[in-house]
């Protein structure tokens, strides 16, 4: 079967397909116009960073970063265990939806890492604790960097009305 030739789409020999990149670096991209609007959403009621946002709010959407169980009053882990843990990772996420003008019924998706699968018992028995029987959807992997101390970090998706 023949080749298609160089200039086609797709691509020839050694060229990507366009807009999948090739050779030409990040530089050479043309800024894109976009027609969404992002709103910054942050409280004082969770633990921050300087590199990255507590929150993003898109339209409807409000997407929470990851959270570890850092209480904001006293900036020390909420406790030893997972199901300590998990409650406040989980209260520091609810805090910033409740920022970003949500509330916990609001909350769609949450996804947590575990540091040690060992865990996972614990995890569930807090979350049945915490959701009741109305539980968003949930996706459970695990935590890759060891963290001195940390045993979850949760983060969340709100569809806001």
């Amino acid at each position: 079967m023949a080749q298609p030739p160089a200039s086609s789409p797709g691509g020839g020999a050694g060229q990507a397909p366009p807009g999948l990149g090739g050779s030409r670096g990040p530089e050479h991209r043309t800024p894109r116009r976009s027609a969404v609007t992002r709103q910054i959403v942050g409280t004082p009621d969770a633990p921050s960073s300087p590199l990255f946002a507590q929150g993003v709010r898109v339209g409807s959407h409000l997407h929470v970063s990851g959270m570890t169980a850092v209480d904001p009053a006293t900036g020390e882990m909420a406790g030893p265990t997972i199901r300590q843990q998990l409650r406040q990772a989980l209260a520091n996420c609810e805090a910033v939806v409740a920022a970003g003008g949500g509330a916990p019924e609001d909350v769609v998706e949450v996804g947590v890492l575990l540091a040690h699968p060992e865990d996972f018992a614990g995890l569930n028995e807090a979350w049945a604790e915490y959701f009741g029987d109305s539980p968003p959807a949930r996706h459970v992997a695990r935590l890759g960097p060891e963290l001195p101390g940390v045993l979850v970090s949760v983060r969340m998706t709100a569809i806001l009305g």
